[in-house]
């Protein structure tokens, strides 16, 4: 163990702070003037009078916060049981008790895992006592580094340890009443998605941002790969992406210096501003503990750790929500209360702690008795903290609001007094599907368009804009000099697939005549490929539901459920629509919606079955990555194994939508909670990989800039030379006029008529010659805007779409539809003849082609817009 990773609590400069410099961090605290890190590592190191004055100005502000949040003096608990799963963890940490080795288990009697029977034994008797959390904790992906779990799970039917933690979180909801709090170490957002519904909150302590405690030998979190800083920081993230009430905390006295502390407070401060998903800080002091590599390391003292949630309780502000665990201290009680925390964690009547097995809980009586003698109440609260019990969409998901109900006070949203802990089935609930809202919004959005540019909830369902503000991409790169497109040009007509990276974000950036001579050598490209037909397709758009919550900030379509402008279509509905379209010659259908919390994750398939049982030749494309993620976590279903069963069920193929830009340092920009680029190469390449075809999308023009274009695109190119499965590539120019992200003023207003050029031209070279078929939309772009792009490269205008809400929601003032006669003398316009197609390309059948022309490719209702 190295001295400068370990040695005392806060190695800081000997000499400590200024009597200069502490005056002024202490007059900016007393004043709520914000402090920066080198001011909070002064105040860290605040001792004697100074300490009082600093902890006296965290407590005015802890009190400001419990009056604006209707609880003045209250201190609250949570009545819990400890459940510890598994103890068997994948990394070592050098303080750690908690983790043991298989041999040891065996020796002791144990199991790997805890069985269910176990788990509800605890959970039945905490339940007897009065307890409502069930706090499951267990060491971090143990299959990964001992076969051992690894044949427990696959004896017990588990693919993994988090599919155990959402088996059991549902059996302890329905058999005891108890309310899940997981705490299974680092998370991807599969996981949230998969855990979320079976558990309102969940947590991990981020406990140091201070890489070299990690990166250096040594250092007490070496060779535990999930105590890297970057990753738990990003786990944070994706709580807040995921709208889960998530806990997080610090832990003192490792051998951080007093400014990475301060860093690592600063840190929770940022990921809890920007999601306002971050229900709990824990500031929690280091214990040695015996027999562990960090054993002479001394015990944080009680001035540090009161020092530091003081300065917690400033940086942090009024609003949250402080707590220090009060069996890591010998009874001080009073001053954790006088430093500003409001809060003192579960305590339990019945489980030990058991990762500090040595500190007993104290009796709640005791702790009430030392609350009181302070001014405050003790209050019970459940493991969801009142604020999101509260809020309700989209922080609890709908099959926990029961459960959450029978034990919340519905005016506090702290626990009830009265409350009975009892199970309570879980469950999906019953109304799904049935018709709601605004359902005539597909024909009235043309006439009379939507009642409001925003959602209710604008300042809430996105995050913080402000921090969302600092984190937005810079504009666009400086224009290429005209050599190098010159150079650029010659590669393209010669060979396109010989493209540089240089060289293709050369021509992204061309424009005036060097643009002209890019769309030419495009065209060029297109005619050898394809030919001169421009294709088409008769089919029609089935949004079934725009209630959603994920929070993706380009979009206008989603809406709360209270919405004027939202609505749900009923199975008959759906099939309906369905039967119209093909009577008047469609061949396909595409069906996406949002994500409703109320739709279960079978939802998908009845939507299919409903419209192959009303219309057998139709073609389903249907259900974006993000929807096929949402079925499967929802289901408890692998992606493979809920995507076989969407295509027994009638799915032909899937639309490539919910890419927007495969690069996340611009889709965490663009979108709150959907899937991670990662994540949606996976959906779409194991489609591939069931003979599921897909189309292919990106969406530009808002904060991306054109080296993102070039990435999205060679991704593409690399996904199609695995698998062969994208049957086209879409454009999608971003609709700015009521998209969320614009109207906060982060994003810039649609792309340019050069960047549509630009972008249609580069995606025919550097997808060639892989993607044959390059897509423009004549219903972001009009009639002709389309043709333009139809001399750019483009050789297929989408289809006539019957009905469109997303884009038209947005502020698109194309219209929902074209007749085939409109589509034809767009292909005209451009000089090309016009032919129709099938979803995958092929030929349409006589009697289809017959259908269509006899009613001109639209519903008899609808009247075309004119451009």
């Amino acid at each position: 163990m190295t001295t400068s990773a370990t040695s005392g609590t806060g190695p800081a400069d000997p000499t400590g702070p200024t009597e200069n410099s502490m005056r002024r961090a202490l007059k900016r605290a007393r004043d709520g003037v914000a402090l920066d890190v080198s001011e909070a590592a002064v105040l860290l190191q605040a001792r004697g009078a100074d300490l009082d004055a600093l902890t006296a100005s965290a407590a005015r502000v802890r009190d400001a916060g419990l009056e604006a949040a209707g609880r003045p003096g209250v201190i609250t608990y949570s009545k819990s049981v400890f459940v510890p799963l598994t103890r068997l963890c994948r990394d070592k940490c050098h303080y750690c008790t908690f983790v043991t080795v298989p041999g040891k288990l065996r020796r002791a009697g144990h199991g790997m895992f805890m069985s269910p029977d176990e788990v509800l034994d605890i959970a039945r008797k905490g339940a007897a006592l009065g307890c409502k959390e069930a706090l499951i904790t267990l060491g971090d992906k143990p299959e990964e580094r001992w076969p051992e779990a690894r044949e427990w799970l696959d004896a017990h039917g588990y693919d993994d340890t988090i599919a155990y933690v959402r088996a059991i979180s549902i059996r302890i909801l329905e058999e005891t009443g108890l309310l899940p709090h997981l705490n299974p170490g680092v998370m991807t957002w599969t996981d949230f998605q998969r855990l979320k519904p079976v558990a309102p909150s969940m947590g991990m302590m981020l406990e140091t941002t201070a890489t070299r405690l990690w990166s250096e030998p040594g250092g007490p979190h070496h060779g535990s790969p999930d105590k890297e800083p970057a990753v738990r920081l990003r786990v944070l993230e994706d709580a807040g992406r995921s709208s889960v009430p998530f806990t997080s905390g610090i832990l003192i006295g490792i051998g951080e210096t007093y400014e990475e502390r301060a860093e690592s407070l600063f840190a929770l401060r940022k990921v809890s501003r920007a999601y306002h998903g971050v229900q709990e800080l824990i500031i929690q002091n280091f214990r040695a503990k015996p027999d562990t590599a960090m054993r002479g390391m001394p015990d944080a003292e009680l001035d540090e750790l009161v020092a530091t949630v003081a300065v917690a309780r400033h940086i942090m502000g009024p609003s949250a929500c402080l707590q220090a665990p009060p069996n890591l201290v010998d009874a001080e009680y009073e001053r954790l209360i006088g430093a500003g925390i409001d809060d003192w964690g579960g305590v339990s009547p019945l489980t030990i702690d058991h990762v500090n097995p040595e500190r007993p809980w104290p009796q709640i009586d005791e702790l009430a008795a030392t609350s009181r003698a302070a001014g405050f109440e003790l209050r019970e609260r459940l493991c969801v903290y009142p604020e999101f019990v509260r809020r309700g969409e989209p922080w609890l998901d709908p099959r926990l609001r029961p459960h959450v109900a029978a034990l919340a006070d519905p005016e506090t949203g702290l626990a009830r007094e009265d409350a009975v802990v009892e199970g309570h089935a879980w469950q999906e609930p019953d109304e799904a599907f049935t018709a709601t809202g605004r359902t005539d919004l597909h024909a009235t959005i043309d006439t009379e368009g939507r009642t409001s540019d925003r959602r209710d909830d604008f300042d809430e369902v996105y995050g913080d804009w402000g921090a969302l503000r600092e984190a937005a991409a810079p504009g666009m790169a400086p224009e290429r000099i005209d050599t190098d497109v010159r150079a650029a040009l010659a590669t393209a007509a010669d060979d396109p697939t010989r493209l540089t990276d240089d060289e293709a974000l050369a021509l992204l950036h061309a424009d005036g005549p060097a643009l002209d001579a890019l769309c030419s050598v495009a065209d060029d490209v297109r005619r050898s490929v394809v030919g001169d037909d421009v294709t088409y397709i008769v089919t029609r758009n089935i949004n079934f539901t725009n209630v959603c919550y994920t929070g993706c900030r380009f979009c206008a379509f989603a809406q709360r459920r209270t919405d004027a402008d939202a609505y749900t279509l009923s199975l008959d509905q759906v099939a309906d629509r369905a039967q119209q379209a093909w009577d008047v010659g469609a061949v396909e259908v595409c069906m996406q919606g949002g994500i409703h919390p109320d739709l279960p994750g079978t939802a998908y398939f009845d939507i299919a079955r409903a419209v192959k049982a009303r219309v057998p030749g139709m073609h389903v494309h249907a259900f974006s990555p993000m929807e096929v993620v949402n079925g499967a976590t929802r289901t408890g279903m692998s992606i493979r194994e809920w995507l076989t069963a969407a295509k027994e069920a009638g799915l032909d193929s899937v639309p490539g939508t919910a890419a927007e830009i495969l690069d996340d340092e611009v889709r965490w920009i663009l979108t709150k909670g959907k899937l991670p680029a990662a994540t949606w190469i996976e959906v779409i390449e194991t489609a591939h990989e069931l003979g599921i075809r897909s189309s292919s999308t990106m969406m530009y023009g808002h904060v991306d800039q054109p080296r993102h274009w070039l990435g999205h695109l060679r991704t593409l190119a690399g996904i199609q030379q695995r698998t062969g499965g994208f049957t086209e590539f879409v454009t999608l120019p971003f609709i700015h006029t009521n998209a969320p992200v614009y109207l906060a003023g982060i994003a810039r207003p649609g792309p340019t008529l050069r960047d549509n050029r630009a972008v249609t031209a580069m995606a025919r070279l550097l997808l060639h010659p892989h993607i044959p078929n390059i897509q423009t939309s004549w219903v972001k772009l009009g009639t002709e805007g389309a043709a333009e792009m139809l001399r750019s490269g483009a050789n297929d205008l989408g289809g006539t779409l019957m009905e469109e809400t997303i884009s038209r929601m947005a502020g698109s003032s194309y219209g929902s539809y074209k007749s085939v006669k409109d589509l034809i003398a767009v292909a005209d316009a451009a000089g090309r003849p016009a032919k129709p197609r099938t979803t995958l390309y092929g030929p349409v059948p006589e009697e289809r082609q017959r259908a269509a022309r006899d009613s001109d490719g639209h519903l008899p209702e609808l009247l075309p817009v004119l451009d």
